[in-house]
């Protein structure tokens, strides 16, 4: 943070501060928005939101990030707008608003990140939980967890137009320190389990090739997932969602899926088979097979699910050329953003060397390597003066 930023913080006087995590994910992805099981977990990169009331009917906001302000008059119509980091705030205080008519009132809000933006790692979400979260604190709304997922849900289904699920949300709120989470995300059912992977630990490659997710086909995949198990649950009516549905009864309903509906169908079932699997190879530290699944989990991702970029299939094939490396695959919606890699603690250093340079060689592009821990979800604080 510059020290004219740590200036305008201290300035600022805030009244709450929400620390809101992005996320990683060991396997199963795009499953979740898919009624499956996927392995989560909160990180130490974090969006940290100061908060204040300033008693008039305005709500300010500024991404230092960005470097831009906005203003939303509370009295008159809130509406979408034509920037995008500007829903994602627009969004919230509609749906607040909305909700509980008369209990928010003027505020301003400061945002900090050293969180990536487009990364994968879901600045998006903790943005929108961390403001969710900071307004209700402020104003004592005493939203519940359940009503910051409908809200962030409805934020970015509504106002960003992304159909995905609810992991992300899920996680930041509820994630634990050195713990990965089982997450049924069909029944919210949960298990939280011991993230013990010493003398190895996950490193992120970011490629820097932004992923706009609401204006590539991301919503395509949802679209093909749910027309898959439309067909498929008309002839099989006793599952509840696709990632349910065993490998074998999609092969068998191969003939009456059409276009890519089927490899999509595939991937979702594997991937689901992969979560559950990889629970077992972790609590016995069976990292070298967890890996394998890793590689699997890209595979997939890349083939059936067509998620993948040549970026990223790079960044995944080059790590196979080292056995301090695991295993390693995309992370997040696809089209860009991160690796996820389990290396050894001792290597991590000398890899991001040799990959940075390889990686700029190949594409001309920096390469930005994440370091992260796995931490605790959302924290707010409460500031008196």
């Amino acid at each position: 943070m510059q020290n004219k930023n740590l200036k305008e913080i201290k300035d600022f006087n805030s009244e709450i501060i929400i620390e809101s995590p992005g996320r990683i994910n060991l396997i199963g992805e795009h499953i979740d928005y898919n009624g499956g099981f996927v392995l989560p977990a909160a990180i130490d990169k974090k969006i940290i939101l100061f908060l204040k009331k300033n008693h008039k009917p305005i709500g300010k906001v500024k991404s230092l990030h960005f470097n831009k302000s906005i203003e939303i008059d509370l009295k008159k119509e809130i509406k979408k707008r034509n920037t995008k980091w500007e829903n994602y705030i627009i969004g919230v205080v509609y749906y607040i608003v909305k909700l509980k008519k008369n209990k928010l009132n003027g505020f301003e809000c400061i945002i900090d990140s050293d969180l990536a933006v487009s990364s994968g790692i879901s600045s998006s979400s903790a943005l929108v939980c961390g403001f969710i979260k900071g307004l209700s604190d402020l104003f004592n709304l005493r939203f519940s967890f359940l009503d910051i997922i409908k809200i962030s849900n409805n934020v970015e289904h509504q106002f960003i137009g992304l159909k995905g699920g609810i992991m992300d949300q899920f996680t930041i709120l509820k994630g634990k320190r050195d713990k990965i989470i089982l997450l049924n995300c069909h029944s919210l059912k949960y298990e939280m389990i011991n993230a013990k992977f010493s003398p190895y630990k996950f490193l992120l490659l970011n490629t820097n090739v932004p992923h706009e997710l609401s204006s590539t086909k991301y919503n395509d995949r949802v679209k093909e997932c749910q027309k898959a198990f439309e067909k498929i649950s008309k002839k099989y009516i006793k599952f509840k969602y696709l990632a349910e549905v065993p490998e074998k009864v999609i092969n068998n309903c191969e003939s009456i899926l059409e276009g890519n509906e089927f490899k999509r169908a595939l991937y979702v079932s594997q991937e689901n088979h992969r979560v559950l699997k990889s629970i077992e190879l972790i609590k016995n530290l069976d990292f070298n097979k967890f890996g394998e699944f890793m590689y699997n989990s890209h595979e997939g991702l890349k083939d059936l699910y067509e998620v993948s970029c040549k970026e990223l299939d790079y960044l995944v094939n080059y790590s196979k050329k080292y056995k301090e490396i695991l295993g390693s695959r995309m992370m997040g919606g696809g089209f860009g953003g991160c690796t996820i890699n389990l290396i050894r603690e001792d290597f991590v250093e000398n890899y991001i060397k040799i990959i940075s340079q390889k990686y700029f060689k190949e594409f001309s592009r920096e390469l930005t390597p994440i370091v992260t821990s796995i931490e605790d979800g959302i924290k707010s604080k409460k500031i008196t003066y």
